[in-house]
């Protein structure tokens, strides 16, 4: 184990180092320049769209299997997770306070991410044999590019059936088995198996029951998390200003050894803040869009903005709100680190403030493996075909509780690895079919009428 581990680590600092971050941000750099800003811009209509998106449309003409809101609660559920909690805190405990700021801008761009992302999902989704919708980074190289690029989706497929378990599944439950371990004195192993036995009565009802959860739990735990946490920055309201002038000046000059925290290097905020927010909201990672892609929905560019919400949520929102609590209350010097520092900063303004993060990073982390349910099952679906589907779920619902007993340090090592690899054919894709993005929104905002927000009466572009 120690030499799979020390070979991990050398990958690792391959896939993260400075070409990986210059591509990821160099790429949504790119689009959200493309795009003249637009996913900043019309973040307005996105929220519209999704409003009037909540329910799931009767309408024949309109293809799709889950409304367009399910579609970014059952994306959301496979984001909000350990990285808004755990992730969020160990940035800061490697990079310092700075690492928020590079959160920051690695959402920014990142929307312009997911929305390429989701437009290409829906414009290159096919429908299988069985009436269901697939669709992803798999589908729009298959599908938007030449033949001499299909062993880039098939690349992109097998990393996200691998990366599943580790990013989407063995995490999750190793965080959710600490957590309740180290406040309820739960064993990790009865964990483990309570929750495989939740996941399997939702995952055997396929992608529409997983976001009919996703649809109820993700809105209710997203408020309950940032209430509490609205809850202890208010308390803490007078030491706001300067804790976002220390998360400012930090991004660009370090952080100083303080307490317990050992200092950090410019490099470190910029490449701890890139990673934990990529593995956060996952722009880039081409996850996203394989939810997106089963929308009811006319027009690949209103799911589009649609999708860019779930970055400006997941990180602009929930991770910030994370990062500022660990940064006012003063905890990030303590030495402590990942859910443990949260739930510091959390108890130190409210009362079971450490209860609170608990239950919440139980949640999110529930969700976050059935969300990943499903990206993993149309990778693995993609390469086997609808057969393996079943032989895939069950094998999911086994892996529960063996990642909730499990080694968190390598687990989470796997993880950050195969986040990097899953995110090389799919920016590879997207730049290669930026020109399409490009068209698609162009035609969809010169047809639109500049008071009307509601996709679904959107004609489609000829």
């Amino acid at each position: 184990m120690e030499t799979i581990t020390s070979a991990l680590s050398y990958i690792n600092g391959i896939v993260w180092g400075v070409p990986m971050l210059a591509v990821i941000l160099g790429v949504g750099l790119f689009l959200t320049v493309g795009l003249k800003m637009m996913p900043i811009l019309k973040l307005g209509s996105g929220f519209k769209l999704l409003w009037s998106g909540r329910i799931p449309n009767k309408d024949k003409n309109i293809k799709g299997e889950i409304s367009p809101f399910n579609a970014l609660m059952t994306s959301l559920s496979a984001t909000i997770g350990t990285g808004n909690i755990a992730g969020v805190a160990t940035a800061i405990f490697l990079g310092g306070p700075g690492a928020l700021f590079w959160m920051w801008c690695t959402a920014l761009v990142g929307m312009a991410t997911k929305f390429a992302e989701a437009v290409l999902a829906v414009k290159y989704r096919e429908v299988d044999e069985n009436g269901n919708f697939s669709g992803g980074p798999m589908y729009y190289i298959k599908n938007g590019l030449s033949s001499k690029w299909a062993w880039l989706g098939t690349a992109f497929a097998l990393f996200g059936a691998i990366a599943g378990f580790g990013i989407g599944n063995t995490v999750q439950a190793n965080s959710v088995a600490s957590a309740l371990d180290v406040n309820f004195g739960i064993d990790p192993w009865i964990t483990g198996l309570v929750m495989m036995v939740l996941v399997g009565l939702v995952l055997m009802g396929g992608i529409k029951r997983i976001a009919d959860v996703a649809g109820k739990l993700v809105p209710l735990m997203a408020t309950f998390y940032i209430v509490a946490g609205i809850i202890v920055l208010a308390i803490n309201a007078s030491e706001l200003p300067a804790a976002l002038a220390l998360i400012y000046t930090s991004a660009f000059t370090g952080t100083a050894a303080e307490g317990g925290f050992a200092g950090a290097a410019v490099w470190a905020a910029i490449r701890f803040g890139v990673a934990r927010g990529v593995f956060s909201n996952e722009a880039g990672l081409g996850s996203a869009p394989i939810a997106h892609a089963a929308a009811q929905t006319k027009d690949p560019v209103a799911q589009g903005l649609v999708a860019m919400l779930g970055t400006f949520i997941d990180t602009l929102v929930v991770c910030t709100i994370t990062g500022l609590a660990i940064v006012v209350s003063g905890e990030w010097t303590s030495g402590q680190t990942g859910a443990a520092l949260t739930s510091a900063a959390f108890s130190s303004a409210i009362p079971y403030g450490n209860f609170i993060v608990a239950i919440a990073l139980s949640v999110f982390a529930f969700t976050t493996i059935l969300g990943w349910s499903v990206y993993s099952e149309k990778c693995v679906q993609y390469l086997l075909g609808p057969k393996a589907v079943m032989p895939f779920r069950v094998l999911w619902i086994i892996v529960v509780p063996v990642g909730a007993a499990g080694s968190l340090e390598f687990i989470w090592l796997l993880a950050d690895t195969l986040n990097a690899m899953m995110a090389i054919p799919n920016l590879i894709a997207l730049v290669l079919l930026s020109p399409v993005v490009f068209k698609l929104s162009k035609e969809y905002f010169q047809a639109k009428s500049p008071i009307d927000e509601d996709e679904n009466s959107v004609k489609e572009p000829s």
